[in-house]
């Protein structure tokens, strides 16, 4: 099974989550401060990162930003406070690939690891196919993305958006389609969590991210690449 990283600094929650986890074959690595973590990053080869926002010091979405600087595939939820809709948006926003509401029950973390453990497995997969139209050209095997000859750093869930919405060019894709296919269908997080990548996305493709030239909305629906002339 793969390595997981659980930052939390109470240490009663941390405990009884570890557990949980671990009776599931995985791999456990424990922090208590976001200085911790990302020591442990900095030294282990970690394939999920849970990460709770409030901490003393260097916090979850601080955290969750450094790893992205340097990781593209690690996948991250975040531990957010009850209804606090914001601390969800920023932490999507910072790199997150899904969020949990405490109190959480660990039957459901446990199954949300399950599901983007696999995710990331999938993604890291080769395909040799090759998207080439002005001014992109999408390496599906390398998992690169350039415009205008320059490469566009994207996270790996941010490339599986793209690689879906090119792969189906000019198609008009639901949100339901684009979660269940990059999320995966037992993902439990509401369709927000796509509109939230869309919107980072066209901020790094596009050159008008508020007049959009190729990840165009389909009112009532959801999105779509939209289809080279």
């Amino acid at each position: 099974m793969g390595n997981i990283l659980v930052l939390e600094d109470q240490p009663d929650i941390r405990e009884f989550v570890v557990i949980n986890i671990k009776r599931y074959g995985y791999q456990v690595y424990e922090a208590g401060t976001g200085e911790e973590a990302l020591e442990i990053v900095s030294q282990v080869k970690i394939d999920i990162a849970v990460l709770d926002v409030m901490l003393p010091g260097i916090d979850g979405f601080e955290v969750c930003k450094r790893i992205r600087e340097t990781n593209k595939y690690m996948g991250i939820i975040m531990l957010t406070a009850k209804s606090m809709e914001t601390d969800k948006i920023q932490g999507l926003l910072n790199g997150a690939d899904d969020y949990m509401v405490k109190p959480f029950s660990p039957k459901e973390l446990v199954a949300r690891i399950d599901s983007l453990f696999r995710r990331v497995k999938l993604l890291k997969e080769d395909n040799s196919e090759r998207y080439n139209v002005k001014p992109f050209v999408i390496d599906f095997e390398n998992r690169q993305i350039f415009k205008n000859d320059e490469e566009i750093d994207l996270t790996q869930l941010e490339f599986a958006i793209v690689a879906t919405l090119v792969k189906n060019e000019g198609k008009p894709l639901s949100r339901e389609y684009i979660l269940d296919h990059v999320w995966g269908e037992n993902f439990f997080g509401s369709y927000k969590i796509v509109d939230v990548n869309i919107r980072r996305l066209r901020q790094k493709l596009e050159a008008d991210p508020s007049n959009p030239e190729f990840i165009m909305t389909v009112w009532g629906l959801g999105y779509k690449w939209k289809k080279a002339e």
